[in-house]
């Protein structure tokens, strides 16, 4: 299983360098700019490749055990706030848009990324629970990467990229959240240490790509529009958007 992650991992690498090595060619990126891109794929990168490397360890069994004594009753031990927190970076994002924080993007581009962003995580993170078909600590299947974390982080990852120029502590505040969502579900037994380490990285290098080639970026019918409300609405478990336009 670990020969398959790590093949499944250096074909991922390679169809990037390429990609990217054709978008320098054809948009002619300066060389500093590309550095700097490079760069901010460290993190997600490292978080993947070390996750994967630590699937099936010592290391991650001996932290299960830590947490859990295996019993019946400890097998079915969750704290089930990591369900509704995972959503707080999208709250976040509306809500300071809301305020008139100064953000990289119109609401409607916010939403179209965050869209594409998702859409893209949750396709590789199914793709991975399917192929790869790891037990949970609990049992259960499908546990390679961990799908709250990867959804949490992309979410946090692109409150990152809207505030990080504006306001750098709304910017970094959305991974307080999504750090302790991929600790719930070790502390939850729903997850193992790697599981959440791939999940952490695949959300924020595939946001950090998306902002990278901005995909759709001319499509905003909103642009010009005038007297729109967008607002995050919660009651109980439930969490929305309340969306007005007025012409």
């Amino acid at each position: 299983m670990r020969k398959t992650m790590f093949s499944l991992l250096l074909g991922a690498l390679s169809f990037f360098q390429q990609t990217q090595a054709q978008t320098i060619d054809s948009l002619q990126i300066d060389s500093k700019k590309d550095k700097i891109k490079i760069r901010q794929l460290v993190v997600p990168g490292s978080l993947i490749i070390v996750g994967s490397a630590l699937s099936g360890s010592h290391l991650e069994h001996e932290i299960k055990n830590s947490f859990h004594d295996g019993t019946e009753n400890d097998i079915d031990f969750q704290l089930p706030i990591d369900d509704l927190i995972q959503y707080t970076p999208i709250v976040t994002l509306y809500t300071a848009d809301l305020l008139g924080a100064k953000a990289k993007n119109h609401w409607f581009d916010q939403t179209k990324y965050l869209a594409i962003v998702n859409i893209i995580t949750a396709g590789l993170t199914h793709a991975g629970k399917n192929l790869i078909d790891k037990d949970r600590p609990n049992g259960h299947p499908q546990s390679f990467p961990s799908g709250h974390t990867s959804f949490s982080f992309s979410n946090a990852a692109v409150l990152y990229e809207e505030f990080k120029d504006s306001s750098p502590i709304l910017a970094w505040s959305g991974y307080s959240t999504t750090t302790l969502v991929g600790s719930l579900r070790i502390v939850n037994n729903r997850h193992w240490l790697s599981d959440v380490m791939v999940g952490a990285g695949l959300g924020i290098l595939v946001t950090k790509l998306v902002y990278h080639f901005e995909p759709l970026k001319n499509w905003n019918p909103f642009k010009k529009s005038k007297e729109i409300t967008l607002a995050p609405t919660v009651s109980g478990d439930h969490v929305g958007v309340y969306f007005r336009l007025g012409f």
